[in-house]
Protein backbone atom coordinates (compact mmCIF):
# COMPACT_ATOMS: atom_id res chain seq x y z
CA UNK A 1 0.00 0.00 0.00
CA UNK A 2 1.02 3.69 -0.75
CA UNK A 3 1.95 5.67 1.97
CA UNK A 4 -0.67 8.61 2.12
CA UNK A 5 2.06 11.02 2.40
CA UNK A 6 3.76 11.03 -0.34
CA UNK A 7 0.07 10.17 -2.20
CA UNK A 8 0.00 13.75 -3.31
CA UNK A 9 2.92 15.72 -4.93
CA UNK A 10 1.44 19.04 -4.79
CA UNK A 11 2.74 20.74 -1.24
CA UNK A 12 1.03 23.98 0.00
CA UNK A 13 2.17 25.94 2.73
CA UNK A 14 -0.91 26.47 4.30
CA UNK A 15 -4.82 25.20 3.67
CA UNK A 16 -8.24 27.41 4.95
CA UNK A 17 -11.11 25.13 5.65
CA UNK A 18 -15.14 27.24 5.93
CA UNK A 19 -17.46 25.15 6.98
CA UNK A 20 -20.43 25.95 9.73
CA UNK A 21 -20.57 21.62 10.09
CA UNK A 22 -17.55 21.40 13.08
CA UNK A 23 -17.70 17.16 12.00
CA UNK A 24 -17.19 17.86 8.49
CA UNK A 25 -14.27 20.28 9.29
CA UNK A 26 -12.68 17.54 11.31
CA UNK A 27 -12.64 15.01 8.97
CA UNK A 28 -11.56 17.47 6.29
CA UNK A 29 -9.07 18.73 8.08
CA UNK A 30 -7.68 14.52 9.00
CA UNK A 31 -7.80 14.13 5.55
CA UNK A 32 -5.75 16.65 4.32
CA UNK A 33 -3.36 15.97 7.54
CA UNK A 34 -3.12 12.27 6.18
CA UNK A 35 -2.30 13.46 2.14
CA UNK A 36 0.62 15.33 4.15
CA UNK A 37 0.03 18.23 1.07
CA UNK A 38 0.36 21.30 3.61
CA UNK A 39 1.94 22.62 6.13
CA UNK A 40 -0.69 24.49 8.02
CA UNK A 41 -4.62 24.40 7.81
CA UNK A 42 -7.08 26.86 9.46
CA UNK A 43 -10.17 26.24 10.31
CA UNK A 44 -13.46 28.36 10.74
CA UNK A 45 -16.61 27.31 11.47
CA UNK A 46 -17.94 30.64 9.59
CA UNK A 47 -17.51 32.57 6.79
CA UNK A 48 -17.50 35.41 8.68
CA UNK A 49 -14.80 34.84 10.57
CA UNK A 50 -12.33 33.56 7.54
CA UNK A 51 -13.06 36.63 6.32
CA UNK A 52 -11.80 38.69 9.60
CA UNK A 53 -8.98 36.23 9.39
CA UNK A 54 -7.83 37.11 5.60
CA UNK A 55 -8.83 41.08 6.51
CA UNK A 56 -6.39 41.01 9.78
CA UNK A 57 -3.49 38.74 8.15
CA UNK A 58 -3.41 41.77 5.32
CA UNK A 59 -3.11 44.16 7.91
CA UNK A 60 -0.55 42.28 10.27
CA UNK A 61 1.87 41.14 7.44
CA UNK A 62 2.69 44.09 5.37
CA UNK A 63 4.83 42.37 2.48
CA UNK A 64 4.72 38.87 3.42
CA UNK A 65 1.57 38.02 3.17
CA UNK A 66 2.64 34.86 0.77
CA UNK A 67 3.95 33.63 4.35
CA UNK A 68 0.42 33.61 6.33
CA UNK A 69 -2.12 33.57 3.94
CA UNK A 70 -3.39 29.84 2.89
CA UNK A 71 -2.95 28.62 -0.99
CA UNK A 72 -6.31 26.88 -1.12
CA UNK A 73 -9.60 27.54 1.01
CA UNK A 74 -12.25 24.47 1.07
CA UNK A 75 -15.86 26.98 1.23
CA UNK A 76 -18.68 25.29 1.93
CA UNK A 77 -22.36 27.32 0.38
CA UNK A 78 -24.77 26.76 2.81
CA UNK A 79 -23.84 28.64 6.40
CA UNK A 80 -25.53 30.56 8.85
CA UNK A 81 -25.21 34.54 8.85
CA UNK A 82 -22.99 34.71 5.67
CA UNK A 83 -22.89 32.00 3.09
CA UNK A 84 -20.55 30.57 0.70
CA UNK A 85 -21.05 33.54 -2.04
CA UNK A 86 -21.23 36.46 0.28
CA UNK A 87 -18.43 35.26 1.00
CA UNK A 88 -17.02 35.61 -2.39
CA UNK A 89 -18.28 38.92 -2.60
CA UNK A 90 -16.51 39.90 0.25
CA UNK A 91 -13.56 38.47 -0.63
CA UNK A 92 -13.68 40.11 -4.23
CA UNK A 93 -13.19 43.40 -1.89
CA UNK A 94 -9.98 42.39 -0.87
CA UNK A 95 -6.61 43.79 -2.50
CA UNK A 96 -4.97 41.44 -5.21
CA UNK A 97 -2.78 39.94 -3.32
CA UNK A 98 -5.18 38.25 -1.13
CA UNK A 99 -7.12 36.92 -4.31
CA UNK A 100 -4.18 36.17 -6.01
CA UNK A 101 -2.79 34.51 -3.36
CA UNK A 102 -5.52 31.90 -2.30
CA UNK A 103 -7.34 29.72 -4.68
CA UNK A 104 -11.11 29.14 -3.88
CA UNK A 105 -12.54 25.69 -3.57
CA UNK A 106 -15.95 25.08 -3.32
CA UNK A 107 -16.45 21.99 -1.07
CA UNK A 108 -20.34 21.54 -0.19
CA UNK A 109 -23.09 19.40 -0.38
CA UNK A 110 -25.32 21.17 -2.23
CA UNK A 111 -26.51 19.42 -5.32
CA UNK A 112 -28.76 22.45 -6.87
CA UNK A 113 -27.39 23.02 -10.20
CA UNK A 114 -27.61 26.95 -9.98
CA UNK A 115 -24.96 26.51 -6.94
CA UNK A 116 -22.94 24.80 -9.41
CA UNK A 117 -23.46 27.58 -12.53
CA UNK A 118 -23.09 30.07 -9.90
CA UNK A 119 -19.86 28.87 -8.88
CA UNK A 120 -18.29 28.35 -12.86
CA UNK A 121 -19.23 31.86 -13.09
CA UNK A 122 -17.09 32.85 -10.74
CA UNK A 123 -12.97 33.97 -11.35
CA UNK A 124 -12.17 33.24 -7.77
CA UNK A 125 -13.28 29.76 -7.55
CA UNK A 126 -10.75 26.83 -9.08
CA UNK A 127 -12.77 23.53 -8.37
CA UNK A 128 -16.05 22.50 -7.23
CA UNK A 129 -16.60 19.68 -5.29
CA UNK A 130 -19.16 17.93 -3.67
CA UNK A 131 -18.81 16.63 -0.22
CA UNK A 132 -16.93 13.94 0.90
CA UNK A 133 -13.29 15.34 0.33
CA UNK A 134 -11.05 12.81 -0.71
CA UNK A 135 -7.77 11.93 -1.61
CA UNK A 136 -8.76 11.28 -5.09
CA UNK A 137 -10.13 14.94 -4.25
CA UNK A 138 -6.80 15.91 -3.57
CA UNK A 139 -5.09 13.99 -6.12
CA UNK A 140 -7.19 16.30 -8.84
CA UNK A 141 -6.09 19.88 -7.10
Amino acid sequence: MKNMETAVDTKYHSIMLVDDNEIDNLINQKMIEAAGICTHIFVHSGARSAIEFLKNIEKLAKGSLDLYLPDLIFLDIDMPLMDGFQFLEEFEKMSDLIKDQCNVIMLTSSLNPQDLMKAKKNKHIIKYINKPLTLDNLRKI
